[in-house]
């Protein structure tokens, strides 16, 4: 088991609708910028006024350069931060299994926990299960608890994000620091297993692995079958968004 798996019982330190209002902002601007990212702007600032200034105060940071920025070099510099350097992938899997053939199991794990939701992703949707903006629209929509379990599972990697926008001085960086001020921080083993990441990458593909031992998540499981199944969601929210979000690009 992952040493910081833990944090799974560890509560939000942003109350109730104040952190979906967080976690739905933050999908928004870390998605790719468009239009429609321009429009919301006003909205997102009012959200934004209304949450912790641990919280709005970076994603205000954000906002203002949106505002600041040409539309064309924006989207320029997103994809040449996002979909070009890989080391600052959105993939919560991506850090902890590379591209081995258990990233593909725990794909498969990210769709379960959303179909328990009533939420049902398929093979034409706009991103995978496990881009941060998906998982974080799932969780201020959705259901926030199996979010959160999912969120803390990939916490090293969502840190190992941190630093590599840190390191480009990406104008991103304040969306994620806003995010961790969401969730609990590192520490312990959680911290040496975010330095062995950062010194060695994400793993390389294991010959011959057998995926069966990596198949289920015991503490997820238990979780969502001790819940009962929500009613399909509405995939209109507050701020206008839906799931999945991103559009191809």
């Amino acid at each position: 088991m992952m040493p910081w798996r833990r944090h799974r019982k560890t509560e939000p330190g942003v109350p109730g609708r104040a952190l979906a209002d967080a976690w739905q902002v933050i999908s928004l601007l870390l998605d790719y910028p468009d239009e429609r990212l321009v429009a919301l702007v006003p909205v997102l600032r009012e959200s934004a006024s209304a949450l912790p200034p641990g919280v709005g105060d970076p994603i205000r940071e954000v906002l203002d350069h949106v505002e600041r920025t040409d539309l064309t070099s924006l989207q320029a510099d997103y994809v040449d931060t996002f979909d070009v350097t890989r080391r600052c992938a959105l993939h919560m899997t991506y850090f902890l299994h590379g591209d081995t053939r258990k990233r593909g199991v725990a794909l498969v794990q990210f769709k379960q926990a959303y179909r328990a939701a009533g939420v049902e992703l398929d093979d034409e949707d706009a991103e995978l299960p496990d881009h941060l903006c998906v998982l974080l629209e799932f969780g201020a929509t959705c259901d926030a608890d199996t979010a959160w379990k999912l969120l803390n599972d990939h916490r090293v990697g969502i840190e190992l994000l941190y630093t590599a926008l840190t390191g480009k001085q990406s104008p991103w960086l304040p969306a994620v620091r806003a995010l961790r001020a969401t969730l609990p921080q590192l520490q312990g083993d959680d911290e040496q297993a975010l330095a062995r990441l950062i010194a060695q990458g994400p793993p390389q593909e294991d010959v011959g692995i057998d995926t069966a031992p990596y198949a289920q998540d015991p503490a997820l499981d238990e979780h969502l079958a001790g819940a009962p199944r929500p009613a399909p969601p509405s995939t209109e929210t507050h701020l206008g968004s839906t799931i999945p979000v991103g559009a191809p690009r």
